[in-house]
Order: C-alpha cells, then structure tokens, then sequence
C-alpha cells in the first residue's frame, strides 16, 4: 500500500521540516552556550573557594579547633600510651598463649598420628598493676566529670524563675 501526498501536503512537510531543523539548530547553540556558562561559573566558584572560603575555613580552625585539639593532645597520648601498653601487655601475651596451645594441641595430635612436630614455647606470664590503676583512674575521672556536669545542670533550676504564677488547681 503506498500513500500519495498532494502537493500543497508534501511543500507543507518539507517548510514543517525545515523549521524543525533550525529549530534543532537553535537548541544546539543553546546547549552550547549553556555548558561554556557552566564551565566559568565552575572556573570562577573555584577561584572564590580559593580567595575566600579556604583562607576563612583555616582561621575558624586555627581560631576555634586548633586550641581545643592542642588541649586534648596530652589526653588523647596519655590514652594512646596507656592503650599500647596494655596491648602489649595484655592482648598480644594472650593470644600468643593461645597459638602456643593450639601448636601444643597440634604437635600432640600429630605425633600420636606420626607427623613431624612444631615446638613453641609459651611466653612468660607477667603481673601488671599500671593496667588496673590506668582503669581506675579513668572511672574516678569519668565520675567525677558526671558529678561535676550534674551540679551545674542542677543549678540552672534553681536560677529559673516562672513567667506567670502557678495557678492552684481547682478541686
């Protein structure tokens, strides 16, 4: 089945196809000239981040942040120091004491069976206090923050006063 266009119906189409094409020729200067906008808006944000946003985020740091985290820095050594050791003193004892009883387990089991054997010795227990106190010291501190932060919080109610008067509830 073939269609046949009059005419006046095929000059329509192709004027109806021209105005399509520079239509489509139009929006593609647009989308053009939208991404090179795009691209110095970008260029210039990144110039203002650099003048004005950095240089300001560094003084609010070095204003507010800096000298909260040089007070903190002896604490959070203090809690470094006191952690490592007790990894190393601790942690790293008991889980060499396990492998070694599980090398023991495994060397009994392969001699009864005729295998070769792996020897490893078990470290040396040790006794230490600094763990303890460490631990103690922490709580008597976290206690005394608590008690502390409870006293100023109860004076705030003290110092409230009420707008109006509480009305008596009628009986």
């Amino acid at each position: 089945m073939s269609v046949s266009l009059s005419k006046k119906r095929k000059k329509e189409l192709r004027k109806l196809q021209g105005t399509a094409e520079k239509v489509l020729e139009a929006q593609r200067l647009v989308a053009a000239d939208a991404a090179d906008l795009a691209r110095a808006t970008g260029s210039q944000l990144r110039h203002l981040g650099e003048e004005v946003v950095v240089p300001e985020a560094r003084a609010r740091y070095r204003k507010y942040v800096e000298p909260s985290v040089n007070r903190a820095r002896p604490y959070a050594e203090a809690g470094y120091a006191k952690g490592k050791k007790f990894f190393d003193g601790r942690v790293i004892p008991a889980a060499g004491s396990v492998v070694g009883r599980l090398a023991g387990a495994y060397d009994a089991t392969a001699t009864k069976l005729g295998a070769r054997t792996i020897v490893i010795e078990e470290p040396k227990k040790k006794s230490n206090a600094g763990a303890v106190i460490a631990a103690v010291l922490g709580i008597a501190a976290a206690v005394g923050i608590f008690v502390a932060a409870y006293r100023a919080l109860s004076a705030d109610d003290e110092l409230w006063v009420a707008d109006e008067p509480v009305a008596s509830p009628d009986a």
